[in-house]
């Protein structure tokens, strides 16, 4: 295999990225009170490195506002990260407010491979009318969306199917990454992708003991899961899990789906989504 691609990593403002760390540190109501110790506290550049000698060739800089007025920001710090990080893919972001159908076809127009969206942190309606512009921009434009949406590890107002349902009613040709398969709605999320063509599910946290003390993945769904073994992706959540990395590839490969299963979400079905070559680029 030529390496991992994982679609769901995050790299953002160092003091952004520390608030972060702040709130899982004390165990805010997102973590439901469960202790999760951030593994990878390292510098950027060394948190960089180490998913290269974890053998990921692309990685994600997954981020995303809480508030009005954060996502332009967010998006220009991204840009500058990509330009001085060739292996990671160019990641924008969004938030449901006047202009922001401008600044994602502005962010698109300068590269941008991949958004996040986060309605639980965000705190929004991903059907808001103020985002169907933006929707209907990355449906168009065929760039991929990671949202979190499920209502894991803690539900929100807008979280579960139902929202993004709408939101694929009025644009089934969004190419919807469901973060975590959805969790804890896992089965539901899995309607979604089989209803839709375009909709694709990361592996986010799934399966490992952590997760599956909290939300265990009903075994009878894995014949659904291994069905849709082309649009399954991995991702991770690194730096901010509480477990090595190695422990969700562990736990993908004791699923025993098969290796054209695993060889397909640890690296396939990613690398032909961001039209990765097959010979991978030495690292920067």
């Amino acid at each position: 295999m030529p390496g991992l691609v994982d679609v769901h990593t995050h790299f953002m403002p160092e003091r952004v990225l520390h608030k972060v760390w702040a709130y899982f540190d004390g165990l805010g109501p997102l973590t439901g009170g469960i202790e999760w110790p951030i593994t990878y506290r390292e510098e950027e550049a060394e948190r960089a490195a180490l998913l290269r000698a974890f053998g990921v060739r692309a990685f994600t800089a997954m981020l995303y506002p809480h508030k009005p007025g954060m996502a332009r920001w967010l998006n220009g710090w991204a840009a500058d990260f990509a330009r001085r990080t060739p292996d990671c893919l160019h990641t924008s972001t969004f938030f449901p407010e006047p202009g922001a159908a401008a600044y994602v076809r502005e962010a698109l127009e300068h590269g941008t491979r991949v958004f996040k969206a986060h309605v639980q942190v965000g705190g929004y309606d991903p059907a808001d009318e103020a985002l169907h512009a933006c929707w209907g921009l990355l449906a168009e434009a065929g760039t991929p969306v990671v949202v979190h949406c499920g209502s894991g590890p803690a539900p929100g107002r807008h979280t579960g199917p139902g929202p993004m349902a709408r939101v694929l009613a009025r644009h089934p040709r969004l190419r919807l990454i469901v973060a975590h398969l959805g969790m804890p709605e896992y089965e539901d999320f899995l309607d979604l992708a089989e209803r839709y063509a375009e909709v694709r599910l990361d592996t986010t946290m799934a399966f490992t003991g952590f997760s599956e003390r909290m939300a265990p993945f009903p075994r009878r769904a894995l014949p659904r899961l291994a069905a849709l073994g082309d649009r399954v992706l991995l991702g991770t959540d690194f730096p901010n899990i509480p477990y090595r990395y190695a422990h969700q590839l562990d736990a993908l490969a004791e699923l025993a789906l098969g290796d054209d299963w695993l060889r397909a979400v640890c690296h396939d079905n990613a690398a032909r989504l961001f039209g990765l070559p097959d010979t991978p680029e030495p690292p920067p």
